[in-house]
């Protein structure tokens, strides 16, 4: 895959511009595996957003994965249900991505269920406004037919995956790479960037 080197806040300036060219309401979502930090990159778009006049929302969708009872429900360390179970992907579509459509109400929920308490947030509705830049930030979020209109993937090499995985959750590695051969996010998704060092990332051409 030929790259091309960028810095941080570079790429930072490079996703805000390609969301700010956009009219209307817009549904980023910055997908990579928790090694990848894509809550940083997504928390670092925010106050350019802001700066540059639209309205940023963060939204993790980890606020939409399932109770325990069914993430777990077969067992631990189950890597296909890590791909299929955890997220609850119709609540995201209908809480979320389908009201902060273009043509949607705006009417959106921020969170709906703690991972860590396992129990509802009891979030409140918020109403976005016409120029608003949705982020979300998630791991496996690609493929699956939710409504985003521009995607940022965060990949690294196989080697490095496994290294930054934490031992107790090397069992996710098997999920990863499931993910890649199903999904295949380097190819749908509109940008892909390389942080096998994030200090240099470095964006697929």
């Amino acid at each position: 895959m030929p790259v091309e080197p960028t810095t941080p806040d570079a790429l930072v300036a490079r996703i805000v511009g390609l969301a700010a060219a956009r009219p209307g309401r817009v549904r980023l979502v910055v997908d990579g595996a928790p090694a990848t930090a894509p809550g940083l990159l997504a928390d670092a778009l925010v106050d350019p957003l802001r700066a540059a006049g639209r309205a940023a929302l963060r939204v993790p969708a980890s606020g939409f994965w399932r109770p325990a009872s069914l993430r777990l429900e077969h067992g631990h360390h189950d890597a296909l249900a890590y791909l299929e179970d955890w997220l609850d992907e119709g609540a995201l579509s209908r809480e979320v991505l389908d009201p902060l459509a273009t043509t949607g109400t705006g009417r959106f929920l921020p969170s709906l269920w703690d991972p860590v308490r396992d129990r509802a947030t009891r979030a409140d509705y918020h109403q976005a406004p016409e120029s608003a830049v949705l982020v979300v930030d998630g791991s496996t979020l690609l493929g699956r037919g939710l409504p985003f209109d521009l995607s940022v993937h965060l990949t690294v090499r196989p080697a490095t995956l496994a290294r930054r995985t934490p031992p107790e959750d090397a069992w996710t590695l098997e999920a990863f790479e499931l993910y890649e051969a199903r999904a295949d996010p380097t190819g749908v998704a509109d940008l892909v960037v390389r942080v096998d060092d994030p200090r240099h990332p470095a964006v697929a051409t």
